[in-house]
């Protein structure tokens, strides 16, 4: 079991539950994942991350960016300068229309949440 929480986010990834292991959160939300889901969802927003580290010694202190990834039924959008960032993600499943969400992680959430993402990914390796 690995659960992880701090202010505006929830990560937890338990797999004796074997339809939804994954549960990611906010401020008042919370979306049960499937292992795929909760595997994909997370090197989505790590490779974003990444894009954004790579780039971040070329931006100035003033300038703003958005980063996007659009992969599969996902879409990731990272909003915000140099040293702080957003984050946003869509799901929507063109198999299953009712299934489909919307995060939200805001400064400084969304640093946290990586990190602790992060932190999963590397303990299920």
């Amino acid at each position: 079991m690995f659960q992880k929480e701090g202010p505006g986010w929830r990560l937890a990834r338990d797999p004796s539950r074997t339809s939804f292991p994954v549960l990611i959160g906010g401020d008042h939300w919370a979306v049960e994942l499937t292992e795929a889901e909760g595997k994909f969802l997370v090197s989505l927003i790590l490779e974003i991350v990444d894009q954004h580290q790579e780039i971040v010694d070329q931006l100035m202190v003033e300038e703003s960016v958005s980063l996007e990834i659009e992969r599969d039924l996902w879409w990731a959008c990272l909003d915000g300068n140099r040293f702080e960032w957003s984050l946003q993600v869509i799901m929507q499943s063109k198999a299953s229309p009712l299934r489909g969400f919307e995060v939200y992680w805001p400064i400084p959430a969304a640093k946290s949440i990586t990190s602790a993402m992060r932190t999963m990914w590397d303990c299920k390796q």
